[in-house]
């Protein structure tokens, strides 16, 4: 159903390559026993080749350890307190006025910090921003965001791409390669140089309340090909990406952002699954690595440290015995996996001693300075070291252009954002994603028939949607909404009218554009929509994270049953055009959900 892809987007033959030896693996792989998770495979390890054998995987690795004419030229103007604080990015918002802005000045003129982590906030307001901040930096900022479906996860009036579970369901990795390179275009657009994406995690725990939807699956296969692809889009158009959460985040059910989550396993299970993606990126020449704020006893049993602060899991496993040469950052040092164990200034310093290049989001700049300053004197970090990092983030500055900064032109920045191809990229994505799980007697795709009442119903909305709206100029149907905390009288009146229908769709969303863990939905609402399944005929389509499909004890009984992933205009026109026969079902779950939807489930 897909038109051929732009020759403008043509994949590069080392991506071809990559695509073709995962793909034999896979083959070689669905010959065997399918692999458990939770098994503990006997793992052993292969000789690491001596330090001076390693050979860079390409241009950027290459450019970020060798010598250069500029990074010279500039780290011999950087006193020894400019050099720490080149290995620090503080975070900026565009649209909390000039108090923050000025506070923001204040760091970049006064402790010359190297880089920038740009939130919420607008386009127009963000470009401006930069150009002011940029203008007042000694040395050109390094600006990057936290931006895995887009620069429109973060700021108004930009476009959002999907978050990785609905890329995990799509069967061509080249969309997923035209995505990363629309997001680098704006990120460029934007004056922006690096991502913190993607996701590598593998998400074999349904249960993760921080990482669930933002991985691309439970496969450690699956997680590999498609974190590549979207790795290449954004480093073959100039914008460093950076794996996240070495060395692995998937399987926890505590969110590191207010406390830390402890991983029971050790290298037997690490090496055949959370650090396969990993591996596979290093190898493929991924730019930067965030470390996570995971506690790992096996791998440092040191009483409540988590892997960011751990010198045997970043420099032993992550730069000595896995090779990794590019850039280390942090996550952010203010989130509680580090604040709540570790004080401003001294985790920073424990940060550094890990072998960290780069640390993220700190509580507070003048802390972590005094701190540093104090662990060289006293002999825990070295000059030295300080030095060789802080040449590696001029590197990484060159390489993204800096050395020929120029201000970001704000004429046409909301057009150039918003541009035809970035919207035939996200349709495409939609369309490529949904999955049909069920679909009993061929009850889809769905026929006007004169005698026969509809019923849709938009559970979780309170005006029509979308998809009601795209089906309603084909398929005339009376339009139902069962908002959250609807009353019991209600209730029962809608359960009443519903069940005088004779086909019911029901379409199922959450409570933002973002997937979400549980619907948030009472117990009376989902006993409507699970009684509603098994006494009519019903089309069920959730626009929300696959997960949730266990919310309705009922669901599996639905004659016929569609997954969106995400509540996207673009995928609820996408699933609308599949119910009517205008569209063939490509996705696959990407997600074991429970013991009806399994992995791979999809027809």
């Amino acid at each position: 159903m897909f038109p051929p892809i732009n020759r403008t987007y043509s994949i590069p033959i080392f991506y071809r390559l990559s695509l073709l030896l995962l793909a034999a693996g896979l083959f070689f792989s669905s010959c065997r026993k399918k692999e458990d998770p939770h098994e503990t495979v006997v793992f052993k390890p292969k000789p690491i080749a001596p330090q001076d054998t390693i050979n860079y995987p390409n241009a950027l690795i290459t450019a970020l350890n060798r010598q250069d004419k500029w990074v010279d030229s500039v780290f011999k103007t950087l006193t020894p307190d400019e050099r720490i604080t080149q290995l620090m990015m503080i975070e900026v918002f565009s649209n909390q006025g000039p108090q923050h802005e000025k506070d923001v000045l204040l760091l970049v003129k006064q402790y010359k910090v190297g880089g920038l982590i740009f939130f919420q906030g607008g386009p127009i307001r963000q470009a401006s921003m930069t150009n002011r901040l940029q203008a007042a930096s000694k040395v050109p900022l390094l600006i990057g965001m936290d931006a895995e479906n887009g620069v429109g996860m973060r700021m108004d009036s930009a476009m959002q791409y999907p978050l990785p579970m609905l890329l995990g369901a799509i069967n061509n990795d080249s969309l997923i390669y035209r995505m990363g390179a629309e997001m680098a275009h704006e990120f460029r657009r934007l004056g922006m140089h690096l991502n913190f994406a993607p996701v590598v995690d593998v998400n074999n725990n349904p249960n993760n309340p921080i990482i669930s939807y933002r991985a691309f699956g439970e496969n450690k296969e699956d997680v590999s090909s498609k974190s590549l692809a979207q790795m290449l889009g954004m480093q073959d158009n100039g914008i460093i990406a950076t794996a996240k959460h070495f060395p692995g985040h998937g399987d926890t059910d505590v969110d590191s952002h207010y406390d830390l989550p402890v991983i029971p396993y050790g290298r037997e299970r690490l090496d055949s699954l959370e650090l396969h993606p990993f591996r596979h990126l290093i190898q493929s020449g991924v730019g930067g690595m965030m470390v996570g704020h995971i506690h790992m006893p096996k791998l440092d049993s040191t009483a409540n440290l988590p892997a960011s602060l751990s010198k045997p899991i970043v420099t032993g496993l992550l730069r000595e015995e896995l090779r990794f040469a590019g850039l280390i950052f942090t996550d952010a040092m203010v989130m509680k996996g580090v604040t709540k164990y570790f004080a401003p200034g001294e985790a920073e310093v424990m940060a550094l001693e890990a072998g960290n290049d780069v640390l993220e989001r700190l509580v507070s700049v003048p802390k972590a300075l005094a701190a540093i300053k104090a662990a060289i004197k006293s002999g825990r970090l070295s000059q030295k070291e300080i030095d060789r990092r802080c040449r590696k983030v001029l590197a990484a500055k060159h390489w993204v252009g800096l050395h020929q900064y120029q201000p970001i032109k704000i004429d046409s920045l909301y057009q150039d954002l918003h541009r035809p191809r970035a919207n035939e990229t996200l349709r495409r994505l939609a369309e490529g994603s949904l999955t049909l799980l069920q679909n009993n007697k061929s009850l889809l795709p769905l026929a006007h028939k004169k005698r026969r009442k509809i019923a849709s119903l938009a559970v979780g909305a309170t005006r029509t949607t979308t998809f009601q709206q795209r089906l309603q100029n084909q398929l005339p149907a009376k339009e139902f909404f069962l908002p959250r905390r609807t009353d019991k009288k209600t209730l029962a009146r809608l359960r009443k009218e519903l069940l005088k229908y004779d086909l019911l769709l029901i379409s199922i969303y959450g409570p933002s554009i973002r997937p979400s863990n549980n619907l948030g939905f009472t117990p009376e609402e989902r006993g409507l929509v699970n009684e509603l399944v098994r006494e009519k005929k019903s089309v069920v389509v959730l626009f929300d994270n696959a997960y949730t499909l266990s919310r309705f004890q009922n669901i599996h009984q639905a004659k016929a049953l569609l997954v969106g992933y995400q509540q996207l205009p673009d995928v609820q026109a996408a699933a609308a055009k599949l119910v009517l026969g205008q569209l063939e079902p490509k996705g696959k779950l990407p997600v074991t959900v429970n013991q009806h939807f399994q992995y791979g489930d999809g027809l």
